[in-house]
């Protein structure tokens, strides 16, 4: 697919977090044919309902973020709808897409696909090399089920799908809620709870040693419309590309900058019977940085703006917590 502002892109997922962004990415780059369907509207989870209505829009390309998320607490309280879900959206969505006639489609995963104790950085032939972490593994397998089902339909019907899977994501519209948020937005919750109300301390889960990379929800949509308009899947290649930055942090170094950020000034504790995760999750981005493109927000200046919004939406009711 090249450059094409009237091209029809059906973004799914376009109230999430990655979808509200690649909305605001498509129209900074002059698409002005954007199809989208509040959730009451279009049920992607229902398979008839997401057939006709691919069949009737149909979009030249597709941008797949719609699924369930969580962090640890929510992936391992819900396992049962964190597979079932997320089976149900991509297959329909995939196979909906290929019978409507769509060419191009990118399938938003997650670096939690590769394994538990994978070598780092971690590289796209990796994936299927050993056990995944057991507290996202429902999650993992249905975004490794997305991953094969785009190379089924290109190797078997020619299509031009392929997966791009982020590392941790934060930024605008993320969700602040304590029973369901990934790591750094529940950081960027707790300490500023704490600062309004001045509480001396703010525990967080496990020992703070994980290191994890960490990717502004911009960059990442500034990456799929690259890849969407300049990059297409090779037969009998695993259509899979990572994006992030290659570099990391430990958890206990990330909450330094968030609390620095914040401006709280008390104690932070560890709650070390609380689970951490895989040990480390460090993307390889050599694919990718080979394509010509690399992120542009860094770690800390995402951080300052994160917690702007996050002031922003909290205000207006808009925060999801």
């Amino acid at each position: 697919m090249t450059t094409d502002p009237g091209a029809r892109v059906f973004v799914a997922g376009h109230r999430g977090m990655v979808g509200g962004a690649l909305m605001r990415r498509l129209a900074a780059a002059g698409y002005r044919n954007l199809v989208t369907r509040e959730r009451d509207a279009l049920d992607l989870t229902d398979q008839a309902a997401v057939a006709a209505f691919l069949a009737e829009t149909r979009p030249d390309a597709v941008l797949l973020a719609a699924a369930r998320v969580g962090g640890i607490l929510a992936n391992d309280t819900f396992p049962a709808e964190f597979i079932h879900d997320n089976l149900q959206i991509q297959g329909n969505v995939i196979h909906g897409a290929w019978k409507a006639g769509v060419r191009r489609l990118v399938f938003l995963g997650s670096s939690c696909i590769y394994p538990r104790d994978c070598p780092q950085p971690m590289r796209e032939d990796h994936l299927l090399t050993g056990p995944l972490e057991p507290t996202n593994a429902p999650y993992a397998i249905a975004k490794i089920a997305g991953i094969a089902m785009c190379e089924a339909y290109n190797r078997q019907y020619g299509t031009d799908f392929f997966g791009v899977m982020p590392t941790n994501l934060y930024g605008p519209g993320d969700n602040y809620d304590l029973k369901g948020s990934h790591v750094l937005p529940a950081m960027i919750r707790k300490f500023t709870e704490a600062r309004e109300r001045g509480e001396p301390t703010v525990t967080l889960w496990g020992t703070g040693t994980p290191r994890r990379e960490f990717m502004h929800v911009d960059d990442l949509a500034d990456a799929c419309l690259f890849l969407m308009e300049r990059v297409h899947a090779e037969r009998g290649r695993m259509p899979l590309l990572n994006v992030g930055w290659g570099r990391d942090s430990t958890i206990r170094e990330l909450a330094g900058m968030v609390r620095d950020a914040v401006g709280y000034e008390g104690r932070t504790a560890w709650d070390t019977t609380k689970p951490d995760g895989t040990p480390r999750k460090l993307l390889d981005t050599g694919r990718l940085t080979a394509l010509g493109w690399t992120p542009r927000i860094g770690l800390k200046e995402g951080i300052r703006r994160t917690i702007a919004d996050y002031g922003r939406e909290a205000a207006t009711g808009v925060a999801r917590a």
